[in-house]
């Protein structure tokens, strides 16, 4: 049977704990990740905080854009902390251990802001679209109760998504051995450790994956082709310039963190491709989050007038 009862999941699951391998291979290494990554997530905080606290209190960047661009942040900030601290952890004392109960909640808040984060970037593009392909009616459609209900639906979709897939998994049975090929518990090297038959279990976690993905994806994708078909019929070159301008960070981040994601969810799993997809795990689950207040920030010229109102009040009072 590919899934047994929670009582015969209980009996035949007699692992406590795993052991997330993470680099192994790169022992002499781990002073040196241990401050790169220590780096990388301070970063991350400064950045996506300093982001989220602009866009509450400079009142110009009380618009639409803004208000999912603060709440994109945010939800960086508790994406790359439900991995990294314990990554930390490892580096630095060599404690590679992670309780069975607590691996399973890692991967459902990592993969519920994953999740999230899709349908956050598919309202992000459709705010564009309607900004640049109807600004005429773009005030109208896109209020402020609008915004707020975009915005919940988002978190509750992804929640909701990964909810069904930690059922699925939780009750497989683990009996040996408890080495997750991974620095975090993600659910295919999750998967991988089960004693119980997972063929179907793999065929419904792509079904599952398929229903609550494809969507914001495709609305993504449908949102970006009108969004250029519009610029290009802008007469002026100083004109498509300021329109793609407002969304071209948008667009880089939705490359980098779809594309990835395709490569390391979508192709085989071979033990050659294994390492690689570690590699890619880094950089969607890690450099990702810290680039993207940068990209927004270091590209938009309303968030650097922000941010010098804010320095500037500062000194002004002090």
């Amino acid at each position: 049977m590919p899934f047994q009862n929670t009582t015969d999941t209980e009996k035949r699951t007699n692992i406590t704990e795993f052991i997330l391998i993470g680099f192994k291979n790169l022992q002499e290494l781990q002073t040196l990740l241990f401050l790169c990554f220590l780096f990388i997530y301070m970063v991350t905080l400064a950045g996506n905080i300093l982001m989220v606290i602009l866009v509450v209190v400079d009142k110009h960047l009380h618009i639409p854009m803004y208000f999912f661009l603060g709440n994109f942040s945010c939800l960086e900030t508790f994406y790359s902390s439900t991995i990294l601290p314990k990554t930390l952890v490892s580096l630095l004392t060599g404690d590679k251990t992670i309780s069975f109960n607590l691996c399973f909640v890692q991967h459902y808040f990592f993969a519920s802001f994953g999740a999230a984060e899709c349908y956050l970037l598919s309202v992000m593009s459709y705010d564009r679209y309607l900004a640049i392909c109807w600004p005429l009616h773009y005030t109208n459609h896109m209020n402020g109760k609008l915004c707020i209900q975009l915005v919940g639906s988002s978190f509750l979709s992804g929640f909701l998504a990964i909810s069904v897939t930690i059922i699925l998994v939780s009750r497989l049975s683990f009996c040996g051995p408890n080495e997750i090929n991974h620095f975090f518990c993600d659910v295919f090297p999750l998967i991988d450790l089960s004693c119980s038959d997972t063929h179907l279990l793999r065929i419904l976690l792509y079904l599952v994956a398929s229903v609550f993905t494809l969507p914001p994806f495709l609305l993504t994708l449908i949102s970006y082709i009108c969004i250029i078909t519009t610029i290009m019929r802008i007469p002026s070159t100083s004109g498509r310039q300021k329109a793609f301008s407002t969304c071209s960070s948008h667009l880089i981040v939705v490359t980098i963190f779809y594309g990835t994601i395709t490569i390391v969810y979508i192709l085989p799993n071979t033990d050659t491709l294994r390492d690689f997809n570690k590699v890619l795990s880094v950089f969607y689950a890690v450099l990702t989050p810290m680039i993207n207040p940068f990209l927004y920030s270091l590209r938009n010229k309303e968030v650097k007038k922000a941010l010098r109102r804010q320095i500037d009040q500062l000194f002004t009072k002090a």
